[in-house]
């Protein structure tokens, strides 16, 4: 183990783009069904609907935290219609996987999904048994990342200790609030839309663009 991670019990990883390529662009097909759902619930065009989910994703963190705030959408009505999707752009990684299952103390999954559907994603990507525990959307009273109160909450939920955590996450923003805490952080910086967006040095501890080499890398030294 790499001797500056030598300390580390808890692995916290997100789910989409970090562990699968963002290339794969499942957040693409959940992006049409998104505009559909938006459509439905204002009676407007494609167009309007667009703007309005990324305006939404980018001033609160998620479409469903505007889509609540503004309209109020009932969260698991807008959760079950826009992850009503296939999964067949995504595969097992055996080398990621290796890595992910060698990694010794306690793998969680921090998400802004929920947790149906991050089960059917470990599942197609061969990790079905790999994680503790799912951290969601729900159990963060819908309030996404990068608000600290969910970070708080996983912490007190599952008995982590901060100081002895490691998070994964390809949206740099999502980084802050964690290391805030006093947890060491890694920004799997591999295409995600807006990823870059408040990234900073003094709250990414590493940077990577593919995460198996980079897992292979500490666990050998």
């Amino acid at each position: 183990m790499l001797p500056a991670l030598a300390h580390i019990g808890n692995w916290i990883f997100d789910l989409d783009n970090t562990l699968y390529p963002a290339k794969a662009d499942l957040f693409g097909l959940i992006d049409v069904k998104m505009g559909e759902f938006i459509q439905g619930l204002l009676g407007c065009d494609a167009d309007e609907a667009k703007r309005v989910q990324k305006r939404y994703f980018l001033e609160h963190g998620t479409t469903l935290s505007g889509l609540m705030r503004h309209h109020g959408t009932d969260p698991r009505e807008f959760l079950d219609y826009v992850h009503d999707i296939s999964l067949d752009r995504i595969a097992p990684d055996p080398e990621l996987n290796g890595h992910i299952r060698a990694l010794p103390g306690r793998r969680l999954i921090f998400t802004n999904g929920d947790a149906p559907y991050a089960v059917r994603v470990l599942e197609k990507l061969g990790l079905g048994d790999a994680f503790e525990f799912i951290h969601d959307i729900h159990a963060c009273q819908y309030v996404p990342k990068p608000d600290p109160s969910g970070y708080r909450e996983l912490c007190a939920r599952y008995d982590l200790d901060p100081g002895s955590s490691l998070f994964f996450e390809d949206m740099a923003r999502n980084l802050k609030p964690a290391k805030a805490i006093g947890m060491m952080t890694v920004w799997v910086n591999n295409g995600s839309e807006a990823g870059h967006v408040g990234a900073h040095p003094d709250f990414i501890d590493y940077e990577t663009h593919d995460l198996a080499p980079f897992l292979a890398e500490i666990l050998k030294n």
